[in-house]
């Protein structure tokens, strides 16, 4: 049976709803969070609660200007007696999932159906004073972030000890509900390429604003309608200075035709690097399977352990399961602190890439964090290992999704490739991308494979 529809009054926060939180889709729970967290809603909100409520709307995103989503909350708040988005202007749909800090519904606005939100609805006078700040932290990045595979948030509503965070729903999943759907739970390599590819580019820009995610997995990777990421969950980050480089040097180039000789050429190479190599914290946090070995010691730790879990989850796409994994949560971590490096379950009859595919992730599971690699020059270096080769980084949310089982895609003319790159994930060890302008980091691609 449906899920009643359900109004936020202004002035009568009482939606009956009242359970306890749950992980969303796994066992594997991050630390520092708790499973017994009880939200109510059966609160009365005093008439001088309901005055005091105060809402912001987040100015529109450069890259996600034209968006609908946009123009539905800026024709509610146009009919609003004072100009901003209020609770009222909400309709409930039906309670998607509950987290560490919250409660998330799916919602959308009471005179435009067609544009969804999720709402995380953030309970203040349950937290301690830690996930207080947790939970200001998660706003406080929400607020700055500006990226096709990241959340935006559309507006933020404080009434009384509650506050609601309006950002993107994502109606397919998470990844590691998709995977658990595949064959022996684990992606082609294509289709992990593609999804890791989508991540390193998140996490890039994460980094360049000075931000350590410290909670990928699988579970926190959520998949847009139309089959591209979304990272969520943002309350374990911790932000520290970057200092951002960008450097040019020319590169001469001689090409040799049948039937004649050109002559050399200069060509440009340009390089921009922002990693928060500074960054350090001493906070045991996040999921037991990804942690990195120095967060484990407790010796302190920085944005290495981002690249030491980027090589746990490409490690889960392809295998299934991660590689440090025990029969219990201590032998894990046992595992993961040991000096053993990881190892690989090699199969007859192994796709193309494959090898390239063990390399990348045995250079991102270095234990000490000084040889990891990304730790230096972040993703870098990391985009221009083999792996990667033939990805076109500045279109790459152009590309069109693989098709895994469990997905189902609404195609969007926005990200529709043209026919001519229908399957370019499976062609993607025979194409070579060059420009005139090449650019290490983005432009400039060599080909390994004969045409």
């Amino acid at each position: 049976m449906d899920e009643p529809t359900l109004y936020f009054p202004d002035t009568d926060l009482d939606l009956s709803f009242t359970s306890t939180t749950t992980d969303r889709t796994s066992p594997r729970t991050s630390l520092a969070r708790t499973s017994s967290l009880t939200l109510s809603f059966n609160d009365r909100l005093s008439t001088a609660a309901a005055a005091a409520a105060s809402s912001s709307i987040i100015p529109r995103r450069p890259h996600r200007s034209s968006d609908p989503h946009w123009s539905a909350i800026q024709a509610a708040t146009a009919l609003s007696s004072d100009g901003r988005l209020h609770l009222r202007h909400l309709k409930l749909l039906r309670h998607l999932g509950s987290g560490n800090l919250g409660r998330v519904f799916l919602c959308c606005l009471r005179d435009y159906d067609g544009a969804n939100f999720a709402l995380k609805v953030v309970d203040k006078d349950l937290l301690t004073a830690k996930k207080f700040s947790h939970a200001e932290t998660e706003a406080e990045i929400l607020h700055a972030l500006d990226h096709p595979f990241l959340p935006t948030l559309y507006a933020r509503i404080d009434v009384s000890h509650y506050t609601c965070l309006l950002i993107d729903y994502c109606p397919g999943g998470d990844l590691h509900s998709i995977l658990r759907k595949q064959p022996q739970n684990r992606f082609s390599l294509a289709a992990a390429r593609f999804f890791a590819a989508e991540v390193l580019v998140a996490l890039e820009y994460l980094h360049a604003l000075g931000i350590v995610y410290r909670d990928l997995k699988p579970e926190n990777v959520l998949l847009r309608e139309d089959g591209h990421v979304m990272l969520s969950d943002f309350d374990l980050c911790f932000k520290s200075d970057v200092a951002p480089s960008f450097n040019l040097w020319a590169h001469t180039v001689t090409k040799n035709g049948c039937f004649s000789y050109n002559k050399p050429r200069e060509r440009l190479h340009a390089e921009f690097v922002a990693e928060p190599t500074t960054a350090f914290s001493r906070s045991c946090v996040g999921t037991h399977e990804y942690l990195a070995p120095e967060l484990v010691t407790g010796n302190g730790h920085g944005n290495g352990v981002d690249w030491w879990a980027f090589g746990v989850f490409l490690y889960e796409l392809l295998y299934g399961t991660t590689p440090f994994k025990g029969c219990s949560k201590e032998s894990t971590l046992r595992n993961i602190a040991s000096s053993k490096d990881v190892r690989f379950h090699v199969a007859e009859g192994e796709e193309a890439g494959m090898v390239e595919a063990m390399d990348l992730i045995a250079k991102l599971l270095v234990k000490d964090p000084r040889r990891r690699l990304g730790c230096a020059r972040g993703a870098t270096d990391v985009k221009r290992h083999a792996f990667f080769d033939g990805i076109k980084w500045p279109l790459i949310r152009t590309y069109r999704p693989p098709e895994v089982k469990g997905m189902v895609l609404r195609r969007n003319k926005s990200h529709v490739t043209c026919k001519k790159r229908k399957w370019w994930w499976k062609r993607l060890g025979r194409c070579t991308f060059i420009s005139n302008y090449a650019n290490n980091n983005y432009y400039h691609y060599v080909n390994n494979y004969d045409n």
